[in-house]
């Protein structure tokens, strides 16, 4: 079963062999639900969040307005879709989504809540570890347009 959250708020619930269910709440406070039912924080994905899917094995889709920049503790690039593994506690195989590291982008690859007590959240960039207070991801971000961004330049492995 695919859950699809859309924008269009006077959808109706669509039942049938490809067991496809659409929502009729808005993608922005449902998606803040499922991370906050995840133990993860609401704020993970910025604003512009137009719609995702969540299948029954966890495969997360996001769907963004256009790509974008978010500032966090460092500015995060968002692809216009977003796809990682979503457990409980984290977010893993995450494509789509890129950090700046010291003059670099580099992709972000797992996000993890070890410890919820520790109030802290572990960002994997490949090449190292971020520890980051969970309180930073409280609210999605608002994200602005990545203009003449050249993702070309980013790091990937």
């Amino acid at each position: 079963m695919v859950i699809t959250y859309p924008t269009m708020l006077h959808s109706l619930p669509i039942f049938g062999s490809s067991n496809l269910c659409t929502m009729t709440s808005s993608p922005q406070s449902s998606l803040l639900d499922v991370l906050r039912d995840h133990g993860l924080p609401a704020g993970l994905f910025p604003q512009s969040v137009k719609s995702f899917n969540l299948d029954q094995k966890g495969h997360l889709e996001v769907h963004l307005d256009r790509p974008c920049l978010a500032q966090y503790e460092t500015t995060v690039f968002f692809d216009s879709v977003v796809r990682a593994n979503l457990s409980f506690g984290q977010l893993q195989v995450l494509e789509g989504m890129s950090r700046e590291e010291l003059f670099l982008w580099l992709p972000v690859k797992d996000i993890i809540v070890t410890d919820p007590s520790s109030g802290l959240i572990l960002i994997d960039i490949g090449l190292a570890y971020k520890h980051l207070s969970f309180s930073r991801f409280e609210d999605p971000p608002i994200c602005r347009s990545h203009g003449n961004f050249s993702f070309s330049l980013a790091i990937t492995y």
